[in-house]
């Protein structure tokens, strides 16, 4: 009885997999750190909760100030791991986003969304999505108490983020401001995009080449987003470009990076999501950055690369030019 109870009904490597008895396993991932202060760059991090009726929290990171109240660029920082994996307290992403802080010496929040398969989506967007409108409480006449937030952010110079998952989330969320720009009261400045996670069911690029990895990361949606059998892999969640998505004229932000790996699956959807985004009637400024030699979120794995230290500086100019 105990083998059959330990059954794998869902496999989905490298990520997770789903038993028979309900059990849930989280393959990578998991593991935490607690928020810290950073000897080397005097960065210190702390927790909070957005919403204590979903649980849903956040990791904020603030540089050393020159004055109490100083005023710095928010980074709303979402991070990867396909809707299924990973937190701001994961070290890898800890550290990652304590480097972007340190680059542009901005403050940031990381967002703690609610995961897959337990919350299917759409709830990481809706969870992303009550974070901006956590932020927006907090600006002027607003009733937000986060002091870091109230008195330290520069709401003219707020920025969404993300790599893999999380910058498809930024997307979405820049897209989905524009389309209601009262659903919160700050300017969002920019985006940055790193390694999006954006598919399709007709493959492009080298994914008609590699039906190995396609057919992976088909897997990963397809478990993920269970529900929606007419959209599938062209869901306009996951495919910004398949007719009926929401026009890329709604993009509210003034600018746009976007990060490629050049040994990445996931390349050629961020090429095609740059294009599409310059020949649209937005009237922003986008940027491309393709790192040559490198696979998907390269920098996570190996933050003190030398191609991983280069980005995060390009990132960090971004957001201070």
């Amino acid at each position: 009885m105990g083998s059959v109870s330990r059954e794998i009904l869902h496999d989905v490597p490298p990520y997770i997999r789903v038993y028979k008895d309900g059990t849930i396993e989280r393959l990578v991932g998991v593991d935490v750190i607690p928020p810290t202060s950073d000897p080397l760059t005097g960065i210190i991090s702390k927790d909070v909760i957005i919403s204590p009726e979903t649980a849903l929290s956040a990791r904020i990171f603030r540089p050393p100030l020159t004055t109490t109240h100083q005023k710095l660029p928010l980074v709303i920082y979402f991070h990867g791991g396909a809707f299924l994996i990973a937190s701001p307290a994961e070290p890898m992403y800890h550290h990652s986003v304590t480097t972007l802080v340190s680059e542009s010496r901005a403050i940031a929040l990381s967002v703690n969304y609610r995961l897959a398969p337990e919350h299917p989506l759409p709830t990481a967007f809706d969870d992303s999505f009550a974070a901006l409108r956590w932020v927006s409480s907090h600006g002027p006449g607003g009733s937000g108490s986060e002091e870091w937030i109230k008195q330290n952010v520069d709401f003219d110079r707020i920025f969404l983020a993300g790599d893999s998952a999380g910058a498809t989330i930024a997307h979405h969320l820049a897209i989905r401001v524009g389309s209601k720009p009262r659903d919160v009261t700050f300017k969002i400045a920019g985006a940055i995009l790193i390694n999006p996670y954006f598919w399709g069911k007709d493959p492009i690029g080298s994914e008609k080449t590699d039906p190995v990895r396609k057919a992976m990361v088909d897997k990963w949606w397809e478990f993920v987003c269970p529900s929606d059998s007419d959209h599938g892999l062209d869901h306009p969640l996951i495919n910004p470009l398949v007719d009926g998505a929401p026009d890329l004229s709604y993009l509210v932000c003034g600018r746009v990076i976007i990060t490629v790996s050049e040994m990445d699956i996931l390349r050629d959807r961020g090429w095609a999501y740059y294009e599409a985004i310059v020949k649209s009637k937005w009237n922003g400024k986008a940027e491309m950055l393709e790192v040559k030699g490198e696979d998907h979120v390269f920098h996570i794995f190996d933050p003190n690369g030398e191609k991983a230290i280069k980005m995060m500086k390009k990132l960090g100019h971004f957001i201070n030019q």
